[in-house]
């Protein structure tokens, strides 16, 4: 094994920069999609009234987020397998290629004259393909991503945080732009297309790396320099008498499989799941507290300040999108100043769990209509809670797929990655159908 002096240096923290970004590009879709609610609420309702008369109640948000999120749990539990015969650099490259594609067709239909039932029918069948892609996508790159040292798995969930930001301010620009609505929301949907490219271009270029590319292919370089070291040229049966030796004593002392450098075969899904299912579970709870209420019941609430119109048009924009997604980026990067707490202890589920108390407080905010109990109705009181909401979710989102290939073999790294994305996945679904419920409830 070389020393700690001979690694790999991340020169100009190339690396760093391209897994931030490919972070990013995994949630793109989700994030477009979800800011441009207003987007397609206004065209199906305007196009409804205009072709005829009465306006039609899509319930376009409730499909979105149901359509979003089944393809999501559906195709992150198949590629916990396809991942064994299809390439990963064959999964990630046509899923960035055929979500470019959709969102490309999805700004194409800007300036289309659809009927709205046409309209409606399309976007829901876009939503649905693009979050298939997305699975696939978002399972492949956290399985490459537990290859490298732990603080880029944080980066990555940095990225996927920025993505929020990202739509959030498109949708401010879109809202206090001079432009026409259609020619805003074609710019808005322009935005994903060149982003998208920018990502793939990015993950191509990573191989090229040296850093990224020997720890790619650690498994390998660890199998040649033992070589190298131990035996050179030499007789090639003293070589496998001796590594089967070195393998049994490593076995014996060592707690975690991740640092052996033996057994080339991957390990069976269900044997991976069993060392990080806590992992999974806590990933799971993070992401359905958070869907339960994000953004069904935040984006109900109001401004006190109902007489400045100007705050009021930008206030679910600002103090919705904008803090959460602001404060998610902040706990997705905060892993990489502090990791609290450990992944053995028994205080980290905990406090995951404890994250459920946000579902009854952001229910007690100003809520317009029917909320049954209002008792924190001035702007900063949400905005505070929010701020915590969203700087939790991140936090732990972050330390669960930063722990979870820990707890395996570099070898299982991908299939860990893909099932824990199957567990986000699950999360967010189970969110978005509790969501159904508790948007009756306000």
């Amino acid at each position: 094994m070389p020393s700690d002096k001979s690694l790999p240096v991340d020169r100009a923290y190339f690396t760093a920069v391209i897994i931030f970004i490919l972070g990013l590009g995994t949630l793109l879709p989700w994030n477009f999609f979800v800011t441009a609610s207003q987007y397609f609420n206004d065209r199906l309702n305007v196009s409804t009234v205009t072709t005829n008369g009465p306006v039609k109640d899509y319930r376009f948000d409730s499909w979105m987020t149901l359509l979003s999120q089944l393809p999501l749990l559906i195709f992150t539990l198949l590629n916990s397998f396809l991942l064994q015969w299809v390439r990963e650099r064959v999964r990630v490259a046509f899923s960035m290629l055929s979500i470019l594609l959709l969102f490309s067709l999805t700004a194409a239909m800007v300036h289309l004259p659809l009927s709205p039932d046409s309209f409606f029918s399309v976007t829901m069948a876009t939503i649905w393909f693009i979050n298939t892609f997305s699975a696939v996508l978002q399972g492949s790159l956290f399985g490459l991503v537990g290859l490298l040292p732990s603080r880029y798995s944080t980066l990555f969930m940095s990225g996927q945080g920025l993505a929020g930001i990202f739509a959030a301010l498109a949708m401010l620009f879109s809202i206090l732009s001079n432009a026409d609505k259609r020619t805003a929301a074609l710019g808005y949907f322009i935005t994903p297309c060149v982003a998208t490219l920018g990502t793939l271009i990015c993950y191509l270029f990573l191989p090229h790396l040296e850093f990224a590319r020997f720890y790619l292919n650690r498994s390998q370089n660890k199998k040649e320099e033992t070589e190298k070291e131990l035996f050179g040229s030499g007789d090639k049966t003293a070589l496998n008498d001796h590594i089967k030796d070195v393998e049994a004593k490593a076995l014996e002392k060592s707690k975690f499989i991740a640092e052996l450098p033996e057994s080339p075969k991957r390990s069976s899904v269900p044997a991976v799941f069993k060392k990080i299912w806590l992992m999974a579970v806590c990933v799971t709870c993070v992401f359905a507290v958070t869907l339960a209420v994000f953004p069904v019941i935040t984006v109900k609430v109001q401004t006190v300040y109902k007489e400045n119109s100007a705050w009021d048009r930008v206030f679910t924009c600002v103090c919705c999108f904008i803090v959460f997604n602001a404060m998610d980026l902040a706990g997705r990067s905060a892993p990489s100043l502090i990791q609290w707490p450990s992944k053995e202890s028994r205080l980290f589920p905990a406090a995951v769990f404890s994250r459920v108390v946000f579902i009854p407080l952001l229910m007690m905010c100003n809520i317009s209509g029917s909320s049954p109990v209002t008792l924190f109705s001035h702007d900063s009181v949400f905005v505070t809670i929010m701020a915590l909401f969203s700087f939790s979710n991140g936090y732990f989102a972050s330390l669960c797929m930063s722990y979870a290939p820990q707890f395996v073999r570099s070898k299982d790294c991908e299939t860990a990655g893909a099932l824990m994305t199957f567990f986000l996945a699950l999360g967010l679904s189970l969110g978005a159908s509790l969501s159904f419920l508790l948007g009756k409830l306000v």
